[in-house]
C-alpha cells in the first residue's frame, strides 16, 4: 500500500480509537499495521502478537492489521479473541518485540480501536503521532512476515489463578457484561473455590444486557441484584476489554478505584515495607494517607494507563492503580492494568481474611466527594484555561491557606479538602472532582471551584 492519513480523531493520547465505517476503517487498520510493523523491523525486532475483542467489526480489523503487520516483513503471532491483558500476557510470555490489540475498549459498540505495546512498554503519545507521519509519508519497511496462530488462553487462566491462596470459600457473583472478558472470566471461575454466579459471560459485541463500564453506576444494577438475592461476599464486573474492574461488597456498596486501592496497598506493603505506591490525580486524599499509615511512600501522579505504567517501571513500585478501575500489580505480576488479576486478589485478600469486604470498607474514612465531572470545554481552550487558573492561584501567595499540586492539571489542596481540575486527554472537556470533611466545607471548596472556572469563561452548571 502506498501512503495513508488517518483521521485526526482517532489518534488519542493511550490508543488509537474511532467510529467504524466512518472515522476508523479497514484501510486504517492495514496501514497501522504497516506502520507499526515497519517501527518493528527498523528497531531490529521481528515478532508482534495480536489480539481482538468481541466486537462485531474487530474479526475484520484484525485481519486486516495482520496484513499490514505481515507485509512490513513482521513474524505475527495472532493470540485470538480474549481480554486485552491476555494480549499482554502472551506478549510477556512469547517474549515479543511488540503487541497490538484491537479493542473498542468500553465504548459504544459501533466504536473500535487498536492498544498497543512496543518492547515491553505502553506505545502512547508521540509514539502514536510519529506512526501517522510514517503512515502520510508511505515509507513502509517491505517483507513478507510469517503469520502463526498460537492460543495463550489456558496458560493466561492458569497464571491467573496461580495468586488464589485463600482460606475460606467465598460466595462471587461475576458481571462480564458480555465483553471480551467472558470467557476467561468463566474458565477462572472454575478454577477458584467456592460458589460461582457468572451474569453475561457469553460475548456478544451488541452489549445487550447493559453497557460494558463498570465506573458507571447504573451498568452494576444487574450485578448488585444478584449480590443480594444470592447473599454473596462480593461482586466483580469488567470493562469491555477486562483492563477495568469494579466491585461490590456483600451490601451491594460500590468500592471505587481508590477504595479498593487501600485494600490492595494495605496488603501488598506488608511483603514491600515503604514501597511506592502510585495513584492518580483523581484519587481521595484517604488513599494517599492510608498508604503512608501503612507504611507506603504515597505517590500521585497523572491520570491515563499509559502514564501510570511509566511511572511505575521508572519507580519499581509493586502496585498502582487509578479511579477508572485500572489496577496495575507488579507484585507477584508484571505491572500491567488486568482486571481479572486484580479480582483474584481481592477475592484472595477477603479469603484469607476474618473479615468481610463490608467490613473492609466501613473501616475506611468517609470524606464526603463529587463523581467525576466532566465539563465541555474547547480543544483549543482546556489547556489555557488550566494556565489561568495556575496564575491566579499562584498570585494569591504561600499564605492563601492552601497548596496546589501541578503534576496533572491543578489539584488545590487545604486543611480539610481539595479539588481537582484537569484536561481530559480525550475529549474537549475539563475534568473536576471535590472531596472534603463534611458537606458544608464541600460546598465552600465547590465555591472555590465555579469562581476559578467563572473567571475564565467557563460554564460550570454540573457543579
Amino acid at each position: 500500500m502506498g501512503a495513508h492519513s488517518f483521521n485526526p480523531t482517532i489518534l488519542r493520547e493511550y490508543d488509537i480509537r474511532g467510529v467504524v465505517g466512518e472515522t476508523l476503517t479497514e484501510a486504517d487498520a492495514q496501514a497501522i499495521g504497516r506502520a507499526f510493523g515497519t517501527r518493528i523491523v527498523r528497531s531490529g525486532g521481528k515478532k508482534v502478537m495480536v489480539g481482538y475483542d468481541g466486537r462485531l467489526s474487530s474479526p475484520d480489523l484484525e485481519r486486516a492489521l495482520v496484513e499490514g503487520l505481515a507485509a512490513a516483513g513482521v513474524a505475527v503471532h495472532r493470540v485470538g479473541r480474549g481480554p486485552t491483558p491476555m494480549l499482554y500476557f502472551a506478549a510477556k510470555q512469547a517474549k515479543a518485540d511488540g503487541g497490538i490489540m484491537v479493542t473498542g475498549s468500553h465504548n459504544p459498540p459501533n466504536h473500535n480501536g487498536f492498544k498497543m505495546v512496543l518492547g515491553g512498554a505502553s506505545f502512547y503519545g508521540e509514539a502514536i503521532r510519529e506512526l501517522a507521519v510514517l503512515a502520510a509519508k508511505g515509507n513502509f519497511a517491505e517483507g513478507k512476515g510469517e503469520v502463526t496462530e498460537t492460543s495463550f488462553f489456558a496458560d493466561y487462566v492458569a497464571r491467573l489463578a496461580q495468586d488464589y491462596h485463600g482460606k475460606r470459600t467465598l460466595n462471587v457473583a461475576w458481571d462480564a457484561g458480555n465483553g471480551a472478558a467472558g470467557e476467561a472470566m468463566a474458565a477462572l471461575a472454575e478454577r477458584l473455590p467456592g460458589t460461582h454466579h457468572l451474569l453475561n459471560a457469553t460475548i456478544d459485541g451488541t452489549f445487550p444486557v447493559h453497557h460494558p463500564d463498570p465506573t458507571v453506576e447504573a451498568n452494576l444494577e444487574q450485578l448488585r441484584a444478584s449480590v443480594l438475592e444470592k447473599e454473596c461476599d462480593l461482586g466483580i464486573a469488567f470493562d469491555g476489554d477486562g483492563d477495568r474492574i469494579g466491585v461490590l461488597d456483600g451490601k451491594g456498596r460500590v468500592l471505587w478505584g481508590d477504595q479498593l486501592m487501600v485494600i490492595f496497598a494495605k496488603d501488598v506493603l506488608k511483603t514491600h515495607p515503604g514501597a511506592p505506591i502510585i495513584a492518580d490525580v483523581k484519587a481521595s486524599q484517604t488513599l494517599f494517607d492510608e498508604i503512608a499509615k501503612a507504611g507506603g511512600e504515597p505517590v500521585m501522579w497523572r491520570t491515563g494507563h499509559s502514564l501510570i505504567k511509566a511511572k511505575m517501571a521508572e519507580s519499581k513500585a509493586p502496585l498502582a492503580g487509578e479511579m477508572s478501575g485500572h489496577i496495575f500489580f507488579a507484585d507477584r505480576y508484571y505491572g500491567f492494568d488486568d482486571a481479572l488479576y486484580a479480582a483474584v486478589r481481592i477475592l484472595d485478600i477477603v479469603a484469607r481474611s476474618e473479615e468481610s469486604l463490608a467490613g473492609m470498607r466501613d473501616a475506611l474514612p468517609s470524606p464526603v466527594n463529587t463523581p467525576e465531572l466532566r465539563l465541555p470545554c474547547p480543544d483549543e481552550r482546556k489547556f489555557v484555561v488550566l494556565d489561568e487558573v495556575k496564575a491566579r492561584l499562584a498570585a494569591k501567595g504561600a499564605d492563601a491557606g492552601f497548596t496546589v499540586n501541578d503534576v496533572d492539571g491543578v489539584r488545590v489542596e487545604t486543611p480539610d479538602g481539595w479539588w481537582l481540575l484537569r484536561a481530559s486527554n480525550t475529549q474537549a472537556v475539563l475534568v473536576a472532582r471535590i472531596e472534603a470533611k463534611d458537606a458544608a466545607t464541600l460546598e465552600r471548596l465547590k465555591g472555590d471551584l465555579v469562581a476559578e472556572l467563572e473567571a475564565s469563561g467557563v460554564n460550570a452548571p454540573a457543579l
